[in-house]
């Protein structure tokens, strides 16, 4: 798969920006992604090295959304890349191949 079909997009949260700290990103990826495919995408892509990837599969949530409306979030995956020492990653900068 091409880098941009398996990265979705960075998550951007406040317990995923402290991780950062700890050279931890977190990405929504695509469902059939797997790890080494994760890995050469980040690597791709941000032109860092992979030290390792978690895959955490998020289910999907039912909620009401008011007069007995339900929604339904479907499920996706999210992959937590860590980083080689000394290793970052910007998010404004992407190279595009």
């Amino acid at each position: 798969m091409e880098f941009s079909y398996v990265l979705i997009a960075p998550v951007v949260t406040e317990k995923s920006t402290k991780a950062q700290a700890a050279r931890k990103y977190t990405f929504l990826v695509h469902q059939d992604a797997n790890k080494k495919e994760v890995q050469n995408a980040v690597e791709t892509a941000y032109g860092v090295k992979v030290k390792a990837v978690h895959i955490i599969p998020v289910l999907k949530k039912t909620r009401a959304a008011g007069k007995g409306r339900i929604t339904k979030r479907p499920t996706s995956r999210k992959a937590i890349v860590t980083l080689a020492p000394k290793q970052s990653i910007d998010f404004n900068k992407i190279k595009v191949s």
